[in-house]
């Protein structure tokens, strides 16, 4: 289809490409094991598919909407071969994304007329929360944005630490205060310090406590009312960090923190560790939350910009 055209540079899709190796590679052997000795896209290549797509963690819910477009293709075009199936799961998966406004940009980008812009990031311990902060805030400097970082995930000292070794790296203001402060008074002081200052995008981390879901609701929710007091309509995004690699798990943290804040984004991580990469796909039909940004490498420019085009280019090419 003509939306497959190359959108990001040679080096990000180079980039894309490796991130997503175990998972297209895992895929592919399943699906061509599914269509060994088949001409056609029959009930049968049908039925493995559905198999592969729910191992691969895409969830039972988006495989079926997948099949069911498919085999829509099928009554529609009377035949097709199992040499085509790559590229209609190409077209539908992305049809799919469409769905959700999930994957349009190609750069890191704020709204202009947001000034400062407020993002809060949620997520549980060890998803690669801190590392996406860091790398975001790398990013939107090297975008030219004056970025101010929070560190209002006070339960935890290694988590102000790793904060702290980010904004020194990356070159961008930190407020912090000691383990055990109030995170709702960090992210105000965080607030105040940027309209100070005249920063663009101010990136609060929160703590990422699952255990009590109503502790982490109020936890948030005055968090959230605190910094409303600085800037109106604060924070102009919710982002969710989810680890790719955890497959299943991940959507169950989604199911968990949708229902403990109002997310309005996601960030999945690790998806260059795991065959699991199908995990973005489902996660984001079915909560219906775009999927911002992705994580394909452990290097500072590998946190990309999710474009489901290239997504789906690099995972089924």
């Amino acid at each position: 289809m003509s939306f497959f055209k190359r959108i990001f540079s040679s080096e990000k899709k180079e980039t894309l490409d490796k991130g997503l190796e175990k998972s297209k590679t895992t895929f592919f052997s399943k699906l061509s094991k599914a269509v060994a000795g088949k001409s056609k896209v029959d009930d049968e290549v049908l039925d493995n598919l559905e198999e592969i797509l729910v191992s691969s963690d895409v969830g039972v819910n988006t495989t079926l909407k997948i099949i069911t477009r498919i085999e829509n293709r099928v009554a529609s075009d009377k035949y097709l071969g199992t040499d085509e199936l790559n590229e209609i799961l190409r077209e539908e998966i992305a049809g799919l994304l469409s769905e959700t406004n999930s994957g349009e940009a190609t750069e890191f980008v704020i709204p202009i007329q947001t000034k400062p812009y407020v993002l809060m990031v949620v997520g549980v311990n060890g998803v690669g929360k801190t590392t996406t902060i860091g790398k975001l805030a790398y990013q939107f400097k090297k975008a030219g944005h004056k970025v101010v970082l929070g560190a209002a995930d006070t339960f935890r000292a290694a988590a102000i630490d790793q904060l702290q070794i980010w904004a020194d790296r990356v070159g961008v203001p930190i407020v912090r205060q000691n383990m055990g402060s109030d995170p709702a008074s960090v992210a105000f002081d965080t607030l105040q310090s940027a309209v100070a200052q005249d920063a663009d995008i101010v990136i609060i981390d929160t703590a990422g406590r699952l255990h009590n879901k109503i502790n982490l609701m109020n936890e948030l929710t005055k968090v959230k009312r605190v910094m409303q007091k600085v800037v109106g309509d604060a924070p102009h995004d919710v982002l969710l960090v989810l680890d790719g690699s955890t497959g299943q798990n991940a959507f169950e943290q989604a199911k968990q923190f949708t229902a403990a804040t109002e997310v309005t984004s996601l960030a999945v991580t690790k998806l260059d560790g795991t065959a699991k990469g199908g995990v973005v796909i489902g996660i984001s039909d079915q909560f219906q939350i775009p999927v911002k940004y992705i994580g394909v490498g452990e290097g500072i420019e590998d946190l990309q910009v999710f474009n489901k085009y290239e997504f789906v280019d690099s995972f089924f090419k």
